[in-house]
């Protein structure tokens, strides 16, 4: 029998969340707002935690074989739109969009070599939590789960294609494709003096002048390390401003630049890049430590897993941390899982099912001889349904703490 103390889980949580924000403190009341909306926010920005939970109840991580690359956080907000490299024609067609937008797996900071159970069971925990605030009720939810797991055992072990967007993907691709490099720009910038310059307030903040010229000299040397085909002229990376950037949920804490640089030329040719710290992912405890840089790392289980990486992605090392670099497009969003409908939801399992599946196997290290059983999924579910119940009671205790 599992017995956990949600008001000591919330606790640590706290405990971790101030040991992230230790270096900028001021983020800490950041984080506990973008914790408290939801449980599947909590899940979002927990994952330490999360495995931590499998350690100490080592019969919650127990399963069916498989190992490769892993996402680390997998959860149904870690899928998004996003621009990258050329499509080929039967992609154009299928995805009805003339832009170069996929919709995959988009977050790979906790990236690591480990069992694949951990990533499913993690994206079902998720699942259960989302579909609940998306206003399914138990039956709907489980049939949810059902439907992702069959799609992923059918790419993951059987290599099955994946199949077309479902509509509720295909209407974000469709979206998101037309936006323009202006309007991004406007929403994060103004101009000053016939240049370009990042709004600060709760996006973007004053980087002190020391720091910030250390990032534009990391910056320059990322744009050195870019593959051939993928650097960009001298004169298109030069660094017109640069500002603290307070994004994320788990990530919340870290040092995070954004870059901006002069791109094409002219107030609305401006590029944008994120620079991010990457630390030790939370699943290393099962795997033990990369042997690579953290960014590295990153960059590396990205181009193990995704078909279609975003472009420029790269790495540098800004005060001691290895950082992230990736270039920020107007056509990067996510759905939100709140505003689905819940007749979407099982198709949109399906489909969050398949590409973890791909990822998996194009990563794969070591793949069963033996598909997962019906057995092996129905006990997956069984966890997943533990974990969700555990992080139903911690949200309660973690919002009792912070509203004190």
């Amino acid at each position: 029998m599992l017995l956990v103390d949600p008001v000591r889980l919330a606790r640590r949580q706290l405990e971790i969340d101030r040991e992230r924000t230790a270096r900028f403190p001021h983020l800490l009341a950041h984080k506990v707002v973008r914790m408290s909306p939801s449980p599947l926010a909590l899940l979002r920005g927990s994952a330490p935690l999360f495995y931590e939970l499998i350690e100490r109840h080592p019969e919650l991580g127990e399963g069916p074989g498989g190992e490769g690359w892993l996402v680390g956080d997998a959860h149904i907000e870690n899928f998004g739109a996003y621009r990258a490299g050329k499509l080929t024609v039967d992609e154009t067609q299928q995805l009805r969009a003339k832009e170069p937008v996929v919709f995959d797996l988009n977050d790979f900071d906790d990236a690591v070599v480990g069992p694949w159970r951990f990533d499913v069971l993690r994206l079902l925990t998720s699942l259960i939590l989302g579909g609940r605030q998306a206003g399914s009720d138990g039956a709907r939810t489980l049939e949810q789960c059902d439907a992702l797991l069959e799609a992923y055992v059918a790419v993951a072990f059987h290599a099955k294609r994946i199949p077309p967007p479902p509509d509720v993907v295909a209407a974000l691709i469709e979206k998101v494709r037309t936006r323009t490099r202006r309007a991004f720009l406007d929403a994060r910038t103004e101009v000053v003096r016939g240049e370009r310059r990042f709004v600060r307030g709760p996006r973007y903040e004053a980087l002190p002048r020391k720091l910030r010229a250390r990032a534009e000299r990391a910056f320059q040397k990322y744009g050195q390390r870019l593959p051939r085909s993928e650097r960009a002229p001298a004169e298109a990376l030069e660094v017109i401003d640069a500002a603290f950037r307070v994004a994320g949920t788990g990530s919340l804490g870290a040092l995070r630049v954004a870059v901006l640089v002069r791109g094409k030329g002219g107030p609305d040719g401006a590029w944008i890049f994120d620079m991010k710290a990457e630390g030790t992912p939370s699943a290393s405890r099962f795997a033990g430590p990369p042997k690579v840089a953290p960014a590295d790392r990153v960059c590396e289980a990205i181009h193990a897993c995704v078909a279609r990486p975003p472009r420029m992605i790269g790495s540098t090392r800004l005060r001691g941390s290895s950082m992230l670099v990736r270039r920020l497009a107007p056509q990067e969003d996510k759905l939100e899982f709140g505003q689905i409908a819940p007749t979407d939801l099982v198709p949109l399992a399906q489909y969050l099912g398949t590409l973890l599946g791909a990822a998996h196997r194009r990563g794969a290290v070591r793949v069963p001889k033996k598909p997962w059983s019906t057995k092996d999924r129905e006990r997956l579910l069984g966890r997943a349904l533990v974990l969700a119940g555990v992080h139903e009671a911690l949200y309660l205790a973690y919002c009792n703490l912070v509203r004190r």
